[in-house]
């Protein structure tokens, strides 16, 4: 099952790796029609991938995978691409999420070893340091595009951390896909994997969190404030 937040979840299944993704089934009302794939959902306004941006927020994906004799690597998840968005994925058996922030830099997070044979649960956490969306309603941009720190667990162990100085402000490529047990796109990273990079475990259940800043009174009232002023200094 794929559940993002407690209210919305899409049925999955345990992916085997020959079905990889034929399990999961992104069908729903977008644009006046629908759209269904097989193997990822076609982000083109579709309600689950507007459910799942995750820029200038914090958030968490949460992977329960079962490994069989003899390891197991490729994507869990990913959105968008070559030319900005995120993956995370098993690489010759290791955890790795990936953040490519347009070409420019790829913040990386990889635990050290590579899974053992049976069940475990993976996680990728990550704490945004920044007001949000919400001050693009006051003319600010302040609060986008600001840092944050990713922590890579394992089976609830830490065994990456890193601070990403910057986080992309608005959108991910807007052609690509967001796709899970496999990328229908291209790659976040050609270094480590080519498509489709198809999960070769069982992922039984993944489940994103999103936890989007608020503004309190006195944001909004020192917003306004700043707002105010620049308007009088343009005038």
């Amino acid at each position: 099952m794929v559940v993002i937040d407690s209210m919305h979840s899409y049925p999955l299944g345990a992916l085997q790796p020959e079905a990889s993704m034929k399990a999961f089934r992104c069908a729903v009302r977008a644009a006046g029609r629908w759209r269904t794939d097989s193997v990822g959902c076609y982000c083109d306004g579709c309600v689950p991938c507007r459910r799942t941006f995750i820029l200038d927020s914090s958030y968490t994906f949460t992977a329960e995978v079962e490994i069989p004799q003899g390891g197991a690597e490729g994507m869990i998840v990913t959105q968008g691409g070559r030319f900005g968005g995120y993956g995370f994925y098993l690489l010759k058996g290791k955890p790795v999420f990936v953040w490519n922030l347009v070409d420019l830099k790829r913040p990386r997070w990889e635990g050290p070893d590579a899974l053992s044979p049976g069940k475990h649960t993976l996680e990728f956490d990550f704490k945004y340091d920044g007001l949000g969306l919400a001050t693009l309603a006051f003319n600010n941009i302040s609060g986008i595009g600001r840092p944050g720190t990713g922590v890579l667990k394992v089976d609830g162990k830490e065994v990456a951390t890193q601070q990403m100085e910057r986080t992309l402000p608005l959108i991910l490529q807007w052609d690509e896909n967001f796709d899970v047990g496999a990328d229908t796109g291209t790659p976040v990273d050609d270094q480590d994997y080519q498509v489709p990079f198809r999960f070769t475990g069982t992922l039984t259940k993944l489940t994103l969190t999103i936890n989007r800043p608020q503004l309190t009174p006195a944001d909004e009232k020192q917003l306004m404030q700043e707002s105010q002023r620049n308007n009088r200094a343009s005038e």
